[in-house]
């Protein structure tokens, strides 16, 4: 009898997506379902990384390999972006093109730490952190934050608390998925400092980092005095620049170490995606117009969830002031339980919505169970009637 290895029999499965047949299900029985699920905006994508891609394929006559670590001219572009947009400097050797944030993210994490090894990650994480740990033997700590505090970073003394001879890491997303957590320059001085201190790698995920709603300056983690061989930058085009296909990301470090490893990791899968290289390279041409724009739209957007959300009975959700996600606390005992029903049970006038139940995002046991993350991803009209169909879900829901 055929089986499967155990290892991938015991991985985990999406929180974000393993509830897709369902949604699939009721979509093709005629049920409309507001996807509120996953962070896939509505945005269009930048014209210029559109175009970018339409000139250069008719002169495409084969699409073969390009460098492992992508192509120079996006490499370049993407120095000069980070040192004209940040005041940060970042020289070609430091950057290297993934296959998307997430192969970003993954390399990392093997750089930075060995089966049995231990990376310390404030929770509520983006739950692929985990899945990545799991896959390499890596454990991760959580440091908790907690939803009635407005996911407020804990002092550092609870970082301490976890320490032991085999943590060589901690990971942060900054703003943070899923809870929209933006974290604040004394936050970021003082997990710098720990990891200075303590000689660990900092591996900060700076994919939202456009998404930011407040007036204070973005602080990045390659700002930190004297952590320049600690920090390994993980990022994206696909929420800056509405570019979630194109599946292309980087990973940035000033320690040469890190980038050596980093390309032997690149050059076993070949290249990144050549038309996503291309894309991106257009998307770097952006108008900042285009981002004060989107960043207006996502702060309606987030102000009618907020608003909506809050006024529910029993729902408690604090606010983001970054990303495009929130969570939310909701009156039952298993959220999961509950955005399954959602899909399968119940409906408003044939329409319903998919949640993404939270409890993945924690490593704490019985964390999230009532919770939700919610990606403001559509326009206010739509998101207004999304926020309908769970508000009467949520009254019939209690009867049961």
């Amino acid at each position: 009898m055929l089986k499967v290895s155990a290892r991938s029999a015991a991985m985990p499965a999406s929180a974000i997506r393993k509830l897709v047949p369902f949604s699939e299900a009721a979509e093709a029985s005629g049920v409309k379902v507001y996807h509120l699920n996953v962070g896939a905006p509505d945005i269009k994508s930048p014209d210029c990384s559109i175009e970018a891609v339409k000139g250069r394929t008719p002169s495409l006559h084969h699409i073969s390999y390009t460098n492992s670590a992508g192509l120079p001219e996006l490499r370049k572009a993407m120095c000069e972006k980070y040192y004209g947009g940040l005041g940060i400097e970042v020289k070609l050797p430091e950057i290297l093109m993934t296959v998307g944030g997430s192969e970003a993210f993954a390399i990392a994490m093997q750089i930075a730490a060995g089966p049995g090894e231990e990376i310390l990650v404030v929770e509520p994480f983006y739950t692929n952190y985990q899945t990545f740990a799991f896959l390499n033997g890596i454990t991760l700590k959580a440091v908790h934050s907690d939803i009635d505090d407005g996911f407020r970073v804990p002092d550092i003394g609870e970082f301490e608390k976890l320490l032991s001879p085999a943590t060589r890491a901690v990971m942060i997303s900054n703003p943070c998925n899923p809870s929209g957590k933006l974290f604040t320059r004394g936050e970021m001085l003082s997990i710098g400092e720990f990891c200075k201190r303590h000689d660990l790698f900092l591996i900060c995920d700076e994919v939202y980092r456009e998404f930011c709603y407040t007036d204070e300056p973005y602080f990045s983690a390659m700002q930190i005095p004297g952590c320049e061989d600690n920090v390994i930058l993980v990022d994206s085009v696909s929420k800056r620049y509405n570019l979630c296909g194109a599946r292309i990301g980087c990973i940035i470090s000033r320690n040469k170490d890190v980038m050596a490893c980093a390309m032997k990791f690149a050059q076993s899968r070949l290249c990144p995606p050549v038309l996503g290289q291309i894309a991106s390279i257009g998307a770097l041409d952006t108008p900042q117009s285009y981002f004060d724009d989107v960043k207006s739209e996502y702060i309606r957007r987030r102000d009618c969830a907020l608003r909506r959300l809050n006024a529910m009975p029993g729902v408690f959700s604090p606010v983001p002031y970054g990303a495009f996600y929130t969570v939310a606390r909701l009156p039952v005992k298993d959220a999961e339980a509950f955005a399954k029903w959602l899909l399968t049970e119940f409906r408003l006038d044939n329409q319903t919505v998919m949640v993404t139940p939270a409890a993945s995002f924690y490593k704490t046991p019985g964390e999230g169970k009532d919770q939700v993350r919610i990606a403001y991803v559509l326009e206010v009209p739509l998101l207004e009637k999304a926020m309908d169909v769970l508000q009467e879900a949520l009254r019939v829901y209690g009867d049961f």
